[in-house]
């Protein structure tokens, strides 16, 4: 019964830096610009196309990339990240 009660407060808990890394590194991606993709095909029913277009409200609103980043990686684990955002060489911001 105690454990039950305790497993709801293990899930707010601090994050992995690697998995605060990560998943703030998405979030900046998005403010730098939107992302999204544009398809066309064709078949025997006809043309079918699909677009998909992501915009956060941080690239809305202007907001650093960076600043984002590191913001909420200390957020999240409490430490600064380990490689600054564009230092990391999966940015291409």
């Amino acid at each position: 019964m105690v454990v039950a009660a305790c497993l709801p407060m293990m899930a707010c808990g601090p994050m992995s830096q690697s998995a605060a890394e990560q998943e703030c590194f998405e979030r900046a991606r998005l403010a730098s610009g939107p992302r999204g993709t544009v398809a066309f095909g064709a078949g025997s029913g006809g043309a079918v196309s699909k677009v998909d277009v992501t915009i956060s409200s941080d690239y809305l609103t202007g907001r650093d990339p960076a600043q984002i980043y590191e913001t909420c990686v200390t957020q999240k684990t409490g430490q600064f990240p380990t490689v600054p955002l564009y230092q990391r060489p999966d940015w291409r911001g």
